[in-house]
């Protein structure tokens, strides 16, 4: 799994980062996640992220906005030629930790297209359990994974 480094994507759109090649970074992401902010809120560490490895933007992952009802979502996308090299599950990992440390009690969950596939795969290698099929507002029915709460943060005999 490659060596990742996580820079925040800030309110305007500039990173939180010293020097990066921002070569391969599609010129909608900056823009689309400084949209998202506006339309679903900007609440530090819950934001959207470029990944870059040795100063190299590999990737781009985020939190879809910040916790609601106890449950944050994640997402992740590796940029074409960095596929099949773990950019995706360390993105996903990183996200996991950055939830955990400011709430540890947070359920993650995660949607994919419904059938096998790359993100599947990484999404059950990263401990998400599939839950069903969920009709999303933009994607129609999608496959919904979550990660629950340590077991130990539910209590004895409580359920996750």
């Amino acid at each position: 799994m490659p060596a990742l480094r996580l820079a925040a994507i800030r309110r305007d759109g500039r990173l939180d980062a010293g020097a990066a090649d921002l070569g391969a970074v599609p010129p909608d992401v900056l823009p689309s996640t400084v949209a998202l902010y506006a339309e679903r809120g900007y609440d530090p560490p819950f934001l959207g992220y470029l990944a870059l490895e040795g100063g190299r933007a590999v990737g781009t992952c985020a939190f879809a906005a910040p916790p609601a009802r106890g449950r944050v979502e994640i997402a992740y996308f590796t940029f074409p030629g960095e596929e099949r090299r773990g950019v995706a599950s360390a993105m996903a990992a990183a996200l996991v930790a950055l939830a955990r440390a400011a709430d540890p009690a947070l359920l993650l969950y995660a949607h994919t297209l419904p059938g096998p596939g790359a993100s599947a795969t990484v999404l059950a290698r990263s401990g998400f359990a599939l839950t069903g099929t969920v009709r999303h507002p933009e994607d129609g029915p999608v496959w919904e994974w979550r990660l629950p709460p340590p077991a130990a943060l539910c209590g004895p005999g409580v359920a996750g």
